[in-house]
C-alpha cells in the first residue's frame, strides 16, 4: 500500500474539504483527536467540533475559496501561505451579511501522525478581513 505524502493531505484539505466543501474528508484527513486553532478565536478538539466550526465559517462565506500560494514541508510539519476569497453572505464575527467580496491572506501550520492531520494552527489577516466587513455593504 502506497503511503500518502503529507503535502498531498494538505492539498486535499484545501481542495476537497474547503473548496469543494466535501465533509467526508474530515474523516479521511483528520486524526480523531484533531486540534484546530483558528485566528477567528476558535479552538476545536475532535472531528465534530471542527465540522461545527467549518459550518459557521461557510454560513458567513458560503463560497469561500482557499488558494494555496506557498507550501513548505519540514519533517512531520507543513506551513502554507494562502489567500482566502469569497462573498460575505451570512453572519460572521458578529457581523450580519454585507454581500461584500472579501479577500485576505493567512498562514496555516499542520502537524501529522500516521498519515493524518493531528493539529492545525491558522493565522489569518483579521485586520484586513474586518476592514472588508465591518463597514457594511460596498457601495
Amino acid at each position: 500500500m502506497k503511503k500518502i505524502k503529507n503535502e498531498d493531505i494538505v492539498k486535499d484539505y484545501y481542495e476537497y474539504l474547503w473548496n469543494k466543501q466535501n465533509k467526508e474528508y474530515i474523516d479521511i484527513l483528520f486524526d480523531d483527536d484533531i486540534e484546530f486553532h483558528g485566528s477567528l478565536g476558535v479552538q476545536t478538539k475532535g472531528k465534530k467540533e471542527f465540522e461545527e466550526y467549518m459550518d459557521s465559517i461557510l454560513t458567513g462565506i458560503p463560497n469561500l475559496y482557499h488558494g494555496v500560494e506557498i507550501l513548505i514541508k519540514e519533517d512531520d510539519r507543513i506551513a502554507v501561505r494562502a489567500v482566502y476569497n469569497g462573498t460575505h453572505k451570512g453572519r460572521l464575527l458578529n457581523f450580519e451579511a454585507t454581500n461584500n467580496r472579501i479577500k485576505y491572506n493567512g498562514a496555516s501550520f499542520f502537524k501529522f501522525r500516521d498519515g493524518k492531520i493531528i493539529e492545525v494552527w491558522v493565522l489569518g489577516d483579521l485586520a484586513s478581513l474586518l476592514k472588508q466587513i465591518e463597514n457594511g455593504p460596498n457601495k
